[in-house]
């Protein structure tokens, strides 16, 4: 859906009449230097010719890099704005408003630093080439609104190319936030997910990865969606990625529409758009959890929803239970950063959605299984998992 703006045509006028206009004037972020430079003595340690003696010992022993430049602290988000929030195709300038949010996102919420680079590239071969060639200047890599299922082949070749995170959060931050509060819905109803049946509205990015990490928690069956029905090993017109998906979902082996497959269905999780027939809604078990994560309008209106669902959560910041990717990305990349890991593996992953879930895991009802993203002790606990992960997982380099 395009997005409602005023024509900036005539200056500082859309600024008045739209405050988004007024706070992005100017971009929101700018470089500062952590160190002085205030005389001559400064100016020779900071750049020439002090400089020279750490360039020295960096070209000797390369992995010096991390200690002695920001490397080691900073995450390029990568985009080709293919893909953007809910606007789609719209090019990589116009994607750069979203990349700048998504940096100051890693910088309040992880304190991690980061870079937006939007890339006027859509061919994938030399897209991952340019993304490598620029990787000696970051410690992670962050591809974001990349559309599928180029995303999955993009990240799949950077993962093998590089020794450094590369993680595509319109995958798996939506993942591992799912996870977490699907977890806690799990707990607040005194179930376990073995014993849980879910359909997912999506065999996209987000799809793709949700049904994995359920999957890989031992979810007790998944079927995913897409425009022409359940993704099964019996269809004939499946993508690779499909392909592989059909290969570790649907164990029951459905068939059919959306509609079909949630009749009985413990939770519903929708990354797709489009809107779920009521009727099809009150087929789902009892004490059901709906996640309709569309944005701005949810694949079920929480209205309809809480008639047949015990737990409802969207990806609006004006319901409860909001699945925001901010829960996640920053505390993943401080955690892999902070232990300079090589990957983010899937058991980084859903170390980060435990912790995030353990976060509230006191305080749970039926409003409250996900934290806030303003909550202070969301970032420390999923860096804290995420790093102890990385260790555990044998890639950690410290």
């Amino acid at each position: 859906m395009a997005a409602e703006i005023v024509n900036p045509k005539d200056g500082l006028e859309a600024d008045v009449i739209d405050p988004a206009f007024a706070l992005h004037r100017g971009g929101k972020m700018e470089v500062r230097a952590t160190v002085p430079v205030r005389d001559a003595d400064d100016l020779s340690l900071a750049y020439t010719p002090g400089v020279a003696k750490v360039c020295g010992a960096i070209a000797e022993q390369p992995e010096l890099v991390d200690d002695y430049t920001w490397k080691s602290q900073v995450v390029a988000v990568v985009t080709d704005g293919s893909a953007v929030l809910g606007l789609g195709d719209i090019g990589p300038e116009a994607s750069l408003p979203v990349m700048e949010g998504k940096a100051i996102l890693f910088k309040q919420f992880g304190g991690v630093d980061a870079v937006p680079l939007a890339l006027a590239e859509r061919d994938t071969d030399e897209l991952v080439a340019t993304v490598a060639r620029l990787a000696p200047s970051f410690g992670g890599i962050n591809l974001e609104d990349i559309s599928a299922p180029r995303c999955f082949e993009i990240e799949a070749r950077l993962k093998e190319k590089l020794d450094i995170p590369v993680f595509h959060d319109d995958q798996h931050g939506t993942a591992i936030v799912t996870l977490a509060a699907l977890r806690n819905a799990a707990k607040l109803s005194g179930r376990e997910l073995s014993s849980l049946r879910a359909v997912i509205s999506g065999a996209g990015a987000a799809g793709v990865a949700i049904a994995r990490i359920l999957v890989e928690a031992g979810i007790g069956d998944v079927a995913v969606c897409d425009r022409k029905g359940i993704v099964s090993a019996d269809r004939e017109d499946l993508t690779d990625v499909k392909r592989e998906l059909a290969s570790f979902t649907n164990t029951a082996g459905r068939s059919g529409s959306l509609e079909s497959a949630l009749a009985g269905a413990d939770v519903f999780i929708g990354v797709s758009g489009g809107t779920v027939p009521e009727e099809a809604v009150s087929q789902m078990a009892e004490g059901a959890f709906i996640f309709a994560m569309a944005n701005p309008n949810p694949e079920i209106h929480p209205d309809v929803a809480r008639k047949y669902a015990s737990v409802v959560a969207t990806g609006r910041s004006d319901y409860p239970n909001q699945i925001n990717n901010v829960l996640a990305f920053p505390g993943v990349f401080a955690g892999a950063l902070q232990v300079r890991a090589t990957d983010i593996t899937e058991g980084m992953k859903l170390a980060a959605a435990n912790a995030l879930a353990a976060v509230v895991a006191d305080e749970l009802s039926a409003d409250r299984v996900i934290p806030s993203p303003f909550d202070e002790r969301v970032a420390p606990a999923v860096t804290a998992a995420v790093a102890k992960a990385a260790r555990t997982e044998g890639v950690a380099r410290r």
